[in-house]
């Protein structure tokens, strides 16, 4: 899939690290670091701009090596990047740990995954078709 970007960022475009990666890292677009208390929320600026063909959406996910040795993660994740949304990509980053925790410039902050999607119709009904399940909620599979 082709997918048009800007990128006013100092840094090289997204890429896929390995050949089985989903997702590609997204940096950190600032000009100074930035302190993020123990649950304090900053919106983190990426410098880029997409136009996502129809049908598909950028799913903006945290990265699990910043999340372990740092305690930072997204908020709102996974995030959705519509495809008629063209403003600049930004990631709400949040501070989970009891420690201050710096954002340094260009470093990689959260991963892109690209996907397709369904658009549905309602058919309004009376009635659904039953299941084993029914509608056991939360916890209803791990009893025996």
């Amino acid at each position: 899939m082709k997918v048009k970007i800007i990128n006013r960022s100092t840094h090289a475009l997204p890429a896929y690290e390995t050949a089985g990666s989903a997702g590609m890292d997204l940096r950190a677009n600032i000009e100074s670091p930035v302190q993020l208390k123990p649950l304090e929320r900053n919106l983190i600026p990426t410098g880029l701009f997409i136009e996502l063909p129809q049908g598909t959406e950028a799913q903006i996910r945290p990265r699990s090596g910043l999340a372990v040795k740092k305690g930072l993660t997204l908020l709102n994740t996974p995030g959705t990047i519509d495809s008629d949304y063209r403003g600049e990509i930004k990631i709400i980053m949040v501070n989970l740990s009891d420690q201050v925790q710096i954002i340094e410039p260009g470093e990689r902050i959260a991963q892109m995954v690209m996907a397709k999607y369904e658009t549905i119709e309602w058919e309004e009904t009376h009635e659904l078709r039953e299941t084993q399940r029914g509608a056991g909620g939360f916890g209803h599979t791990g009893h025996k």
